[in-house]
């Protein structure tokens, strides 16, 4: 067996599973259509190819799709990774786990190594698909293989740490939250090492260097180059950050292995019952973690059970809890529906909130702050802004997606639907719960925006946009992930789509950006090569939101938002803002109708109630 039972069971079922194929068909059929649009669009400008034109497409288009596919592999990585040891918790099925002969280092490594098995291979799919742009020059194999190299070890460091933060979390939105944090803070801060220092050294070693081993984003650039220094292995900042993020792998996993069974069972799952009365009788600051002798020694258990509820008599004291009349929103609001370690995400989302203002605060310095799209294409200030809002919509998302998915692997879903709870409560009072608890992920973006203003970074007219477009967006994350969570009955794949769905959309706005202009300025020669490309968004939009229950706004929604999209990129580019605000609100707006109104009217039918058409 490889590793153990646990990834060789997965190596032996996978090949049975129709998506493993779909999987890497997508995605290098996607390679491919990038490739000929980006072709397609450079050709519609040019009737001509010289052999320097040939290889100037090659370099241009590898230098695109290295950073896009690291992107890709890390992000997938990461969730799947937390996701699949997330799903195993939540439905205690990592008890039946720990029950079994397996050594900690198999249960780690496998299940590690089996949630990065599609990747791996779509990873290896993609190998003959760069490699044809060397026959276009401008690109050698030892750049393709520098870059794979660089990738691979991402993913397994991504993965690891995915795999490890799921391990030590109880709840499946803490596991996503501080993985999704911990990335970008991971990246943020060697760009930020690199911006400021990167022409300075430190015992003889340039910054530049240092923050390139350290950064994947960095590493990738540097490996993609053409012009790198290849006298050795060791004379690129990307060969040392194979081997740091080699070594960022083996720890995090040394270390889940030495604390998976400190860690498991949790708090949560281990005798709820004696040690909510411990807590009672010793105070909810005492440790109570499985490694206490207070709670094992006989002193300790004759306390516990004589202050149990069968063993006394009990003494009311106070006023029992009003529940609201929706209750549904009254336990989202009012308890620690997430569990109390939210508020380690709240902080590691305040770290971050600190290092974007910072951004912001040195580009105001700088005069950056004051240059237009026009003039830089993306602005300075969105360089630090931009990501914040990714991350804050992405934690927004994976709230509302686990809001359901935790309801359906804890069994408390089958309960809700017994009562006599109407859809419009149980949807309203999601919705507004996850916003309640995702208030600062709401509002800091909006706190930075003003800032932008009150500096004059923004117009007032931008920031009203920039407000209203953030409003819509977080209403349609919010929709999008209660929508996927009540339309699929695995967790796992509900989480995969809900937050593939945005990290993609966002995906497709990068590229369609660095395709525009990287290879062509005239916007009205680009729709047709970018036709193929558009459509296939909207039919995997349409699959992801709509195959299970298709309606006909979905559908609708489907086709609009990717040519919406397009439209929106291509009149931000030039500068109208307007525009690009009026298309955003009007198709996100519809979008996130389009999920609303199934939900309420459609409730039983979403949740497996009743089938389609009424039958019973």
């Amino acid at each position: 067996m490889i590793i153990g039972p646990i990834f060789t069971r997965e190596l032996v079922t996978v090949p049975r599973r129709p998506q493993h194929f779909v999987f890497r068909a997508v995605y290098g059929t996607a390679l491919l259509v990038m490739m000929t649009t980006a072709f397609l669009v450079m050709y519609a400008t040019k009737n001509a190819f010289t052999i320097s034109d040939m290889a100037r497409f090659g370099s241009i288009l590898f230098w695109i799709l290295a950073p896009l596919q690291l992107a890709l592999m890390t992000f997938l990585a990461a969730l799947r990774a937390a996701s699949s040891v997330s799903q195993e918790k939540d439905k205690k099925t990592i008890l039946l786990l720990l029950m079994t002969r397996l050594t900690n280092h198999e249960l780690v490594l496998g299940k590690l190594l089996a949630s990065l098995l599609d990747i791996l291979v779509m990873l290896a799919s993609a190998v003959p698909i760069f490699l044809l742009l060397t026959l276009c020059g401008g690109v050698s194999q030892a750049q393709v293989a520098r870059v794979f190299l660089v990738t691979l070890a991402t993913v397994l460091a991504a993965g690891s740490l995915g795999s490890t933060v799921a391990l030590a979390r109880e709840k499946t939105f803490q596991a996503l939250s501080m993985t999704a944090l911990i990335l970008v803070m991971w990246i943020g801060l060697w760009q930020a090492v690199y911006a400021v220092g990167g022409q300075q050294a430190i015992g003889g070693v340039s910054v530049a260097t240092i923050a390139t081993a350290a950064s994947p984003l960095l590493a990738i650039q540097v490996a993609a180059h053409p012009f790198r220094d290849a006298t050795s292995f060791w004379s690129g900042g990307d060969s040392l950050y194979i081997v740091v993020a080699l070594s960022i792998a083996a720890v995090l996993n040394a270390w889940a292995t030495w604390k998976l069974r400190i860690w498991n069972p949790g708090r949560e799952l281990m005798h709820r019952g004696d040690v909510a009365e411990a807590e009672s009788i010793w105070g909810a600051d005492h440790d109570l973690s499985p490694g206490r002798s207070d709670l094992s020694a006989p002193a300790g258990i004759a306390a516990a059970r004589a202050g149990h509820v069968d063993a006394r008599v009990r003494q009311v004291s106070q006023e029992s809890r009003q529940v609201w009349d929706n209750p549904v929103l009254w336990r989202e609001m009012c308890t620690w529906a997430y569990g109390r370690k939210v508020l380690v995400i709240r902080a590691a989302y305040l770290l971050l909130f600190v290092l974007a203002g910072a951004g912001i605060y040195f580009t105001i310095e700088s005069g950056a702050a004051y240059e237009r799209a026009g003039e830089n294409i993306v602005p300075p200030a969105a360089l630090s802004l931009a990501p914040f809002i990714v991350v804050s919509l992405v934690i927004v998302n994976a709230l509302a997606v686990t809001s359901i998915t935790n309801e359906r692997d804890g069994g408390s879903l089958d309960l809700l639907l017994v009562t006599d709870l109407s859809p419009r409560e149980f949807i309203f009072g999601k919705l507004l719960g996850v916003a309640y608890v995702t208030k600062e992920m709401l509002a800091a973006p909006l706190i930075l925006a003003l800032v932008l203003w009150l500096a004059g970074g923004v117009t007032f007219e931008n920031l009203l946009y920039l407000v209203a477009g953030l409003a819509v967006m977080d209403l349609f994350v919010i929709m999008l992930g209660v929508h996927c969570g009540l339309n699929y009955a695995n967790s796992r794949t509900a989480i995969g789509v809900s937050l593939g769905s945005v990290f993609f959309l966002f995906l497709g706005v990068v590229t369609l950006i660095l395709f525009m202009i990287s290879f062509s300025g005239n916007f009205q020669t680009q729709l047709g090569p970018f036709l193929a490309f558009i459509v296939g968004g909207s039919v995997g939009l349409f699959v992801a939101l709509g195959i299970r229950n298709p309606s006909g706004a979905i559908g609708w929604a489907s086709l609009l938002l990717p040519f919406a999209t397009f439209f929106a990129v291509t009149n931000f580019l030039v500068d109208h803002t307007f525009e690009t605000f009026l298309v955003t609100a009007f198709t996100y707006g519809f979008t996130t109708a389009a999920m609303l109104v199934p939900a309420l009217n459609e409730f039983d039918v979403a949740m497996g109630r009743t089938k389609a058409g009424g039958e019973e």
